[in-house]
């Protein structure tokens, strides 16, 4: 890695979204010019974010690992905010952009901070460029319908539950990732067995509500009814999980990693007078999700 030049993307590409991607292809496209498009990132979950209802990061460090890879990038360093917060400007470009991973050409969007304070932005980066030798690019802002593409915005739209504006965003439909866990099985009581996925600390939850989708399992497209939230029908407190009813599939699932894509908002969670009375509008979620292709 050492002995090759590199183009670096820098960002927290906590989404990935579409603005993400704009900076990400300025890496790639430097491959036709013999360098790495190479990645350096913080990890999610070691981010500081605004706490308000919307606040915690997009997708965490193996979801946003795998999209990054996926825009065509080939080698992504990662590191937590704590082990770089303190460098300075200098330190930063000196230790992580020239020695730890020679670069010889690095892009961001113009909002990009670095350095202890955040004290540097993108006309010292550009200063450091001409120190060390790598030419620096500031991509703009990619700007849609709901003005410029930021995850603050996409933060937003997840929490109110307006997952077909966020998906635009994103370029992409919003997945759960993670490990199938182990529930309480009470799907299976009431006909509709579901799959388990929690998120991570502190990660943002999107809001609460019954989303239909769609899961690949061993290269075939199911549809999917998927309930996030606290399942309030069912007494006992508990964390905030994705609860994935898999159409037409039959199966043991506990163990595997599964993306499970959200398309569109069906309606709020809320408690039921019985399980039959959930199970009554499972059914019909199940009856628009299958209609919903």
């Amino acid at each position: 890695m050492e002995h090759t030049g590199t183009a670096v993307a820098l960002g927290l590409f906590d989404g990935v979204h579409l603005g993400h991607r704009a900076v990400l292809q300025k890496a790639c496209e430097q491959q036709e010019n013999g360098l790495i498009p190479s990645v350096f990132t913080f990890s999610p979950e070691s981010a500081v974010y605004k706490p308000d209802s919307s606040s915690g990061y997009i997708y965490g460090t193996e979801a946003k690992t795998r999209l990054i890879c996926e825009c065509g990038i080939l080698h992504t360093r990662i590191e937590s905010f704590a082990a770089v917060k303190d460098f300075s400007g200098g330190e930063f470009v000196r230790e992580v952009l020239k020695n730890g991973m020679n670069a010889s050409f690095v892009c961001c969007g113009k909002d990009f901070r670095f350095g202890k304070g955040a004290s540097c932005g993108v006309d010292e980066l550009r200063d450091f460029g001409r120190c060390y030798g790598f030419e620096v690019t500031v991509v703009e802002d990619v700007v849609s319908a709901e003005g410029i593409v930021s995850s603050s915005a996409i933060r937003r739209l997840l929490s109110e539950g307006s997952i077909v504006r966020a998906n635009e965003l994103l370029g992409r439909a919003y997945s759960v990732y993670g490990t199938v866990v182990d529930g309480n099985h009470i799907g299976r009581t009431i006909d509709f067995p579901t799959v388990n996925q929690l998120f991570g600390e502190g990660q943002l939850v999107p809001a609460y509500g019954v989303y239909s989708g769609s899961v690949s399992i061993d290269g075939k497209s199911y549809r999917t009814v998927t309930n996030i939230g606290v399942k309030p029908t069912i007494e006992g407190e508990r964390r905030p999980l994705a609860e994935t009813h898999i159409l037409g599939y039959s199966g043991d699932l506990y163990g595997r990693e599964l993306e499970v894509r959200l398309e569109a908002f069906l309606r709020a969670e809320r408690k039921f007078a019985s399980l039959d009375e959930l199970r009554t509008q499972i059914a019909e979620d199940v009856k628009i999700a299958s209609a919903d292709i």
